[in-house]
């Protein structure tokens, strides 16, 4: 016979972390159009003087599957963070893998020959340059 002592916390606390799973998977998990799930990284967009900065974490994300298209004032950035080779068996999986997709609406116009993005430390770092906008200026009425 087992002599074990009974801890209520610890089932309490791994029938909590199995409900956060399929809640965090039910409210942040969409379909996509090819039928695999996605899910939207943690992201900010920041808005100075004359740019737009979002700044999404993608930790473990290789530059090369990390895509972004910017049409009009839509910035899409998807891509992949692909699941590593395991040895031994996984008891637990807190860390998300698999497609990601995530889409800002911007407040205003960018120049699009001016985007720069940087992967660094997890972060990927997108700096839209707002479009300068036209200036009043006077104009000279010439003749006799």
């Amino acid at each position: 016979m087992a002599t074990g002592r009974w801890d209520p916390f610890q089932e309490m606390e791994e029938l909590y972390q199995r409900m956060e799973r399929v809640m965090e998977d039910f409210f942040s998990s969409v379909r996509g159009t090819d039928g695999f799930l996605l899910w939207s990284p943690p992201a900010d967009l920041e808005e100075t003087e004359d740019a737009y900065i979002v700044e999404i974490d993608l930790p473990g994300v290789k530059r090369d599957d990390v895509h972004i298209e910017l049409q009009d004032n839509e910035l899409h950035v998807f891509g992949e963070l692909k699941e590593k080779e395991r040895v031994g068996v996984l008891r637990t999986r807190m860390r998300r893998t698999g497609r990601f997709d995530h889409r800002f609406t911007l407040p205003g116009e960018v120049d699009a020959d001016k985007v720069e993005a940087e992967l660094r430390d997890g972060v990927l770092t997108v700096r839209l340059p707002k479009a300068t906008r036209s200036q009043t200026r006077k104009i000279e009425v010439k003749g006799s």
